[in-house]
């Protein structure tokens, strides 16, 4: 293949928005492809239909590196992020998902489309979606799903791409509710090291959020592995319980649901910033390079972005 041409980036979360960006950034085409109806992966917001706001999968974000220090201030100036607490928390405006938002802002991006298989020939690389429609040719792929998640379309495609077998999460299980009354304690932000309740969020005290008193519970990884498979209705009734023992009162909610994270948080990472076959021109990204954090998204997805641009550049 001639260098240079489109690269496709399999996942529109913060590890596959950052290569996109980092791609653009090097003058290089890009497509973006998710099956979900919105982007930002983990980095979600759900909306229910009184117009209530629940940030359901990553509650903040906390820069350690400089180059994700300088993104977070770049979304802090352009108004998609601000500061949430003292301890150096940041969360996405209005909701988890804008920094996301703001990554792909003018770029190429098909929502509710699964990849379902990927095949390399002699133009280049071909993605076949759970419909049957085929998109391509495409010069590089990156694919930063969760780790499980790449393993499973690399063995569907008959391709191979060894490591991301290596790494593992914990799934998670969060409840939601809109309380019709302050849930009473002061704090935003509680954690807690025993099963089952592993974190409290009070989503109306970050801000550019609306008043009103709405939490979000995030089950212990122990429990949501014990219960992962459970109905709906079963888990919502118990962490509700699991709740009001932990608060020592009765809550009142007005609204409630349950969401499941099957791949919520990594519990052992690959230890490299990303996976790239120079030969195949084929990659991955995610957290599960580096480790639990959504810094550690970013940069293997900028990680895997210079890999495939040097690649691609080189030549030219």
């Amino acid at each position: 293949m001639a260098g240079g041409g489109t690269v496709a980036i399999l996942g529109a979360g913060m590890a596959g928005a950052a290569a996109a960006r980092r791609l653009a950034e090097a003058g290089l085409d890009v497509r973006v492809f998710d099956k979900g109806r919105g982007i930002g992966g983990r980095m979600a917001t759900r909306r229910t239909q009184a117009g209530a706001r629940f940030d359901h999968g990553a509650q903040f974000f906390r820069a350690k590196g400089e180059a994700f220090r300088a993104q977070c201030a770049a979304w802090i100036a352009a108004g998609v992020a601000a500061p949430w607490d003292v301890e150096g928390r940041e969360v996405g405006l209005p909701g988890m998902p804008a920094p996301v938002r703001h990554l792909l802002d003018g770029l190429p991006v098909s929502l509710e489309t699964t990849i379902a298989c990927v095949a390399r020939g002699d133009r280049g690389w071909m993605l076949t979606d759970a419909a049957g429609a085929t998109e391509g040719p495409f010069a590089a792929v990156a694919v930063t799903f969760p780790a499980p998640q790449v393993t499973a379309l690399m063995e569907t495609s008959g391709v191979a791409l060894p490591g991301p077998e290596r790494a593992s999460y914990a799934p998670c299980w969060s409840l939601l509710l809109d309380l019709d009354a302050a849930p009473g304690f002061p704090e935003a932000h509680l954690t807690f090291p025993e099963s089952p309740i592993a974190l409290i969020a009070r989503e109306e005290t970050k801000p550019g959020r609306a008043p009103g008193h709405r939490l979000v519970v995030h089950a212990a990884p122990d429990w949501s592995r014990a219960h992962l498979e459970e109905a709906r209705e079963a888990v919502q009734a118990a962490l509700v319980a699991a709740l009001e023992a932990r608060l020592g009162t009765s809550v009142r909610p007005t609204y409630a649901a349950v969401h499941r994270w099957r791949y919520a948080m990594v519990e052992s990472a690959l230890g490299h910033p990303c996976l790239y076959d120079p030969a195949q021109r084929l990659g991955a990204a995610g957290d599960w390079c580096l480790g639990p954090r959504i810094e550690a998204a970013f940069d293997s997805g900028r990680a895997l972005a210079d890999r495939i641009a040097a690649d691609l550049t080189f030549g030219r």
